[in-house]
Parts: C-alpha cells; structure tokens; sequence
C-alpha cells in the first residue's frame, strides 16, 4: 500500500469535508429543480416527468454519496475500536469515486441542474479537494489497495456487530455453506423447486419467524423490530443462492408487516403463528400486467357476494406462486373510489401447495392457473402468472374484515416497508459470493506466467470491488438499525437503489476476471450475474424509485 501521508483521523476528515461540499453541490440543483418546477406553491408531478434525466441522475448521485457517509461513519467506528488501515484508505476510495462520478454527471449539463460550469469546478480545483482525488484515484494507489486485499485473502475488517447478530450471521453462513451452496447449481441450471433439503432445516431454524412477534409464535421481541437481524440472514441466504435461499424470508415478512398493520386480532391469532413455522409458505401477487411499480393502479376486480368476494382478473411476478399455500392478494373492490388507491383491498387467499412450473385450483364454479415465468435468472422459487376466474375469497379472508375494505393499499406499503432495504442486503450476499470467487481465482489463474492477481488491472478492479462492497454493506447495516428506530425509510431507498444497481456491475467484474470460465453454466459467477440483474427491478424499478421516491422527497424537501 503506499505511504499514508495523513493519519487516519486525518484522511477520513478529509473525505468528510469533500463529500459535505458534494452534497451542499446536490443540495443546490435539488432547489434548481423545485424552483423549475413548482406551481402555486406546490411542486409539479407533470413538471417533475418533464425532467426525468436530471431527477434520475440527481437521485443516483444522492444515493452513492449517501453510501460513502454510512461507510465513512464505518470506517471511523474501526478507528475507534481497532486500527484497520485498509478499510480507512477504501473508504477514502469510495468517496472519491462518489464525488468523482457526481462531479462527471453534474459536469455533463450543469444548465440542466441549475449550476454554473464553476460550481462544479470550484468543488473539484479547491486545492484540498484536487490534492485528495489525485491521491486516491491514481492508478498506482488502487493497485496497492488490491494487493493488500489479495494478501489479506478478502478479508474486510470487522463488521462491528453486536454479539447476538455475530451468532446469526455464523449460523446462517454454516448453513448457506454447508447446505445452499452445494445445491445451488442444480437449482439454477435445471431451473428446479426450491428443495426440502433448504426449507424445511429452515423452518426448524425459526427463519419464518423472524420478522413475527413473540406473541404470535415468532422469534421477535415483542415491540422491538429486528431489522438488523434480518439483513444479516439475508445477506448470507443470498451469498449461498439468490434464488434458492436469499427470498424465502421475504415473503412472510410482507405478509407479518401487513397483518400487524391492517389484520383483525382474530387474523393475526389464526396466521401469525402459521407463517412463523412455514406452514403454509406465502406469497404476494400485487404487480399486474398494467400495472408493476405503480400499485394504485391495480384493477383485479374483487366483487361482493354471498358469504365473501369473487376475484376476478390477472397478476403477475407472483414469486413462490406455485409452493405457496396463502397468497396475498391486492384487488380493486372500489372501481369509482377517488383518489384510486382508496379503492384497493387486502385479501389472503388460500390454496394447495404446489410444486413445479403450473399449477390449477377448482372450485365449484370458480378457478384460479399459475404459470411459472421463464426467466434467465433468479430461479428456484419460480415466478407467477396468475389468472382469476369468479375465484371464491370468504369474507373471513378480507384482511382487516369488514372495516378492512378500501385499506389494503396502506397495508401493501405496510408491507413492502421492509422490502428495500432486504433487497439490499440480498445484493450485498450476492456481490460477497462473487468478490469470494473472483479473490481465489485471482490467486490461482496463472495468465503469461503469473497469476491474474499480479496485474495492475485485477488489483484495481478488485480494489474497488472490496470499497464498493464495504460501502453497501455497512449503508444496509446502519439504515436497517435506523428503521428500528422508526426512521430510515429514504436511507433505505438509497442502499436499494445503489446497492441493487451496483451489483451488476460488481458480478459483470468477476465474470470478466473469470474470462472464459466466467461465462461458463459451470462456474457460480455466471448465476450471480444474471441473478444480480433482478436486483435493480424488483422491490420497485430502479427507475420508478428514482423518480418517484427519491427525487420527488427531496425536492420537496430543498429550500
């Protein structure tokens, strides 16, 4: 590595002060935009849509900067507790890169954003702020960090959890290692049902039961979310198969979300303590062929008759479909209610679990098919269409029961509360299998008489591999604490945004180190990365959480 010329107080002051100027840059175009488009006092949707570019690229820019102060606050919580030079100098890494991408896309069109050419330049020429990039963006630099990530085998440092969370994550790890892995392939490549030999040592382990309260027959203390918990669980899940492992605890925590929100005690007395053991597993069918990220404008119509509702209509991306045994159902009950989203209730629809790509359930009159989605990755819990035909739902079903009517919207987001940060924390167990694999085969692929791993390209690629990991892991980390505090919720949308978008990029970069291994169904890279693209559309499009979510909060929020 080469010679720190500051302590580490000192370069991590640094990147604090580079990165606070960014943001006050960020804070600016933020208050561009609400300027151009607010209209009597109000900011303007139409206005927003008209410019869509700035917004998108504003967000992705919040996002990666938001990333580099959680992994700062990181970097200096090691200082503290235990000297760590290469997580110090990764996090200044991180942050360069951060403010470097942010100064390029601001630099692009600076009009756009409301800035002059010398906003962005006064940011990047302040000598302090030049001296600071130069130093960690030389080419130079970077290999040093990678080879002191090969020499320390990929070993990143302390992730400074508590004691209790340290246990889960070792169980879980020896479980994703010694049961997950193995069967991952044959899962991925012949495109199989998630196995017994996964769920049920699962169920045994209380993973259904995570996200439900002691009460009601789950793990979690009662009044105390264990957010954290759970993204540690998912990052090893999905560091031993996406498909196969890394989902399964996000479905009943939907459903465990939008019980303790929206259901009669009567419904959570007679579901909690199922969903907690596994029996039945779950799934949600809320995205429509018309209708994916934009949930108010769900349509599968549910019509009141004797004794309970009539569904009828399509749903798709109806993940674990087949294998569940509940399912929950969005459906419009209020065709005419205004705004639309008022017109939306909350349903738990029983059936047979069923194995395999199709499945049909008949009732006397009534009939409901699932057809599993072909798709390149992600598989093992198989994707749904499903399609309802004067399909019966008791009355009994109707989450909230009678008063439930016209609020299942507010239970869907209820539900999806948790959805975002657990996609990250998936992206983050995926980009930790591929950074594991590309660290071992750099040491082993011998390429004109030396190993990869003593080029200076694979020491920087794997250098900014190890930053960019840090950084998403310890965002999800510490936005998952917050959320148990009952804040977090933009935090969140940052490390989903950033880390689902980022881990493509993160396994294009193993499989490239891999060569023409890489692209092999043989070698474990080549699921990791097509699983990794599924990261950045699911639990709501990049795009439309861009725009919609991130964009439009901190406008709102500009001066």
């Amino acid at each position: 590595m080469t010679d720190l010329s500051t302590g580490d107080g000192q370069l991590l002051d640094n990147a604090d002060t580079l990165l606070a100027t960014t943001s006050a840059l960020l804070d600016k175009a933020f208050s561009a935009l609400k300027s151009s488009c607010t209209t009597d006092g109000k900011v303007s949707a139409a206005r927003l849509d008209a410019r869509q570019l700035v917004s998108y690229e504003l967000s992705l820019s919040w996002a990666e900067c938001t990333a580099a102060r959680f992994f700062l606050q990181h970097a200096r919580r090691l200082v503290e507790t235990s000297r760590d030079d290469l997580v110090t100098e990764l996090a200044a890494l991180f942050t360069a890169e951060a403010v470097n991408n942010t100064l390029a896309r601001l630099r692009a069109r600076p009009a756009d954003y409301g800035l002059d050419r010398a906003d962005i330049d006064g940011v990047s020429d302040a000598p302090a702020a030049a001296t600071f990039l130069a130093r960690n963006l030389a080419a130079q630099h970077m290999g040093a960090l990678g080879d002191a990530v090969l020499q320390r085998d990929g070993d990143l440092g302390p992730d400074l959890l508590g004691e209790h969370h340290s246990m889960m994550r070792a169980t879980f790890r020896r479980f994703a290692d010694s049961v997950v892995a193995p069967l991952a392939e044959s899962v991925h490549r012949e495109d199989l049902d998630i196995p017994d030999e996964i769920i049920e040592p699962l169920k045994e382990m209380g993973l259904f039961g995570l996200s439900i309260p002691e009460s009601y027959g789950g793990l979690q203390e009662n009044d105390e979310e264990d957010t954290l918990g759970m993204i540690v669980v998912t990052e090893e899940l999905s560091r031993g198969s996406l498909g196969a492992a890394g989902s399964l605890i996000t479905r009943p925590e939907i459903l465990a979300r939008a019980l303790l929100k929206g259901g009669s005690e009567e419904q959570k007395q007679h579901w909690l303590p199922q969903l907690a053991v596994g029996e039945p597993l779950c799934a949600v069918a809320v995205t429509e062929p018309n209708y994916g990220s934009d949930v108010a404008g769900v349509s599968l119509k549910a019509t009141a008759t004797e004794g309970g509702y009539l569904l009828n209509g399509a749903k798709t991306w109806c993940t674990f479909g087949g294998k569940a045994g509940v399912l929950m159902v969005l459906a419009r009950t209020d065709a005419d209610a205004r705004p639309a989203h008022k017109g939306l209730s909350m349903f738990l629809v029983e059936k047979p679990s069923t194995g395999g790509h199709a499945f049909e359930v008949k009732q006397d009159k009534g009939k409901l098919t699932g057809r599993a989605i072909a798709t390149l990755g992600y598989r093992g819990m198989h994707s749904f269409e499903l399609f309802f035909d004067d399909f019966f739902v008791p009355a009994e079903n109707l989450l909230g029961g009678p008063d439930g009517e016209g609020k299942g919207f507010y239970a869907a987001m209820a539900g999806f509360a948790g959805g975002r940060i657990q996609t990250a924390a998936r992206a983050v167990g995926v980009m930790r299998a591929a950074f594991e694999r590309s660290i071992s085969y750099a040491k082993e692929r011998v390429v004109f008489g030396q190993a990869i791993g003593e080029y200076q390209l694979t020491r920087v690629k794997l250098a900014k591999m190890a930053a960019v990991l840090l950084a998403c892991r310890h965002i999800t980390y510490d936005v998952a604490a917050l959320m148990d505090t009952g804040a977090g919720d933009m935090e969140a949308s940052a490390a989903k945004l950033f880390a689902s978008r980022t881990a493509e990029w993160f396994t294009r970069e193993a499989l490239q180190i891999h060569g023409g291994m890489g692209y092999a169904e043989e070698t474990p890279v080549s699921r990791y990365f097509v699983d990794a693209r599924v990261l950045s559309i699911f639990e709501g499009a990049e795009e439309t959480l861009a725009l919609k979510v991130i964009t439009r909060a901190l406008v709102e929020q500009a001066a």
